[in-house]
């Protein structure tokens, strides 16, 4: 479950309390009651509520539902965050209505008493709430799948795509009668690409220490193939051991540049590949010529898509005049033990 509440999530909710902070103050009016019930009570009720709603929805649920599946602990917890709840409200509701204490709840029927305020508090909201994010899931879950299958189609196709292999076929060609031994080289790295691309057309993420594999032998093919064009380097400020990123995501970003920048008057075309604790950066040179090329937005779109199922972080991009940055999270996959 999403750990943020997003913009329709709050509007929901101030939509609810709006209407029901309206109603309350209405009844408190016909019923004429005090001043310190409209200052304490209704605040009170408010961020309890607020309270509640945040436990269950980005605590208690996700952890002792989701992850743990220990729903004895669950019912534990949640009856105890009821009855707190309720104790506090019906207790300050008690007090600035200045009723009689002889007549306070004792017993089983205070237990009851708080347990029914806190459900009052939180059962309608928070229902509101999660039937709203189990179907924006639902939602999410099916263009994710959709938008996987079209991935699956392009990855097949761009193992076979005749115009790549034509293109590394004219290198290869070139490189025969002049460079031998780079020939050899060429052709061990081309087919350690689309090995990679094979093993891994099923997988959702990859080690980031592979994809870095996968990204030296395609830049090697690009710089092959296109000479003093383009200069990448790779730069590990971290260890990459135990990370991950969406399978493919590196060569998606590589393409982008080689797409979108072709270089003019003798320049060249530079780009990193930086490695931090948490996020992995491709950063290049622009160039002033418009590329006619497919437009990345699609790939770009297919990777926002993936990472909001796979971590509650986002792509990051910068565009300048000189520069333009994309910047993907690294995930890291965690045991529940």
């Amino acid at each position: 479950m999403n750990s943020k509440l997003n913009k329709s999530d709050i509007l929901l909710l101030a939509a609810f309390f709006g209407v029901s902070v309206s109603l309350e103050i209405y009844d408190y009016y016909i019923n004429k009651y005090v001043l310190l019930e409209y200052l304490i009570d209704i605040p009170a009720e408010v961020i309890l509520s607020l309270a509640l709603i945040y436990f269950f929805t980005f605590w208690l649920i996700p952890k002792y539902i989701v992850q743990k599946k220990k729903y004895f602990h669950f019912i534990i917890y949640g009856v105890l965050s009821l009855l707190i709840t309720g104790a506090i409200k019906y207790t300050s509701g008690f007090w600035t209505g200045n009723n009689d204490w002889s007549k306070f709840p004792k017993g089983f029927n205070l237990f009851l008493t708080y347990l029914n305020v806190g459900s009052e508090l939180v059962a309608f909201p928070l229902g509101v709430l999660l039937t709203k994010k189990f179907y924006e899931g639902q939602v999410l879950l099916s263009k994710t799948k959709e938008q996987q299958k079209e991935n699956e189609l392009k990855l097949l196709r761009s193992q076979l795509d005749p115009h790549f292999l034509f293109n590394n076929l004219n290198t290869l060609d070139s490189l025969i009668d002049r460079d031998s031994a780079k020939a050899k080289e060429y052709i061990n790295r081309l087919s350690l690409i689309y090995r990679y691309l094979i093993q891994t057309k099923d997988s959702e993420v990859m080690e980031l220490s592979e994809e870095l594999n996968f990204a030296e032998n395609y830049i090697f093919l690009i710089k092959t193939r296109f000479e003093n064009d383009y200069d990448f380097e790779i730069i590990k400020n971290t260890s990459v051991d135990g990370k991950f990123i969406p399978t493919g995501a590196i060569q998606a970003l590589l393409e982008n540049v080689v797409k979108h920048n072709k270089p003019q008057n003798n320049t060249t075309i530079n780009a990193s590949i930086r490695i931090n604790e948490k996020r992995l950066t491709v950063s290049n040179t622009r160039s002033e010529i418009i590329s006619t090329e497919e437009s990345f937005g699609t790939g770009l779109e297919n990777l926002k898509i993936r990472y909001q199922l796979l971590s509650d972080k986002e792509i990051e991009v910068e565009s300048s005049e000189a520069t333009f940055t994309i910047s993907i999270p690294i995930i890291k996959l965690i045991s529940d033990n």
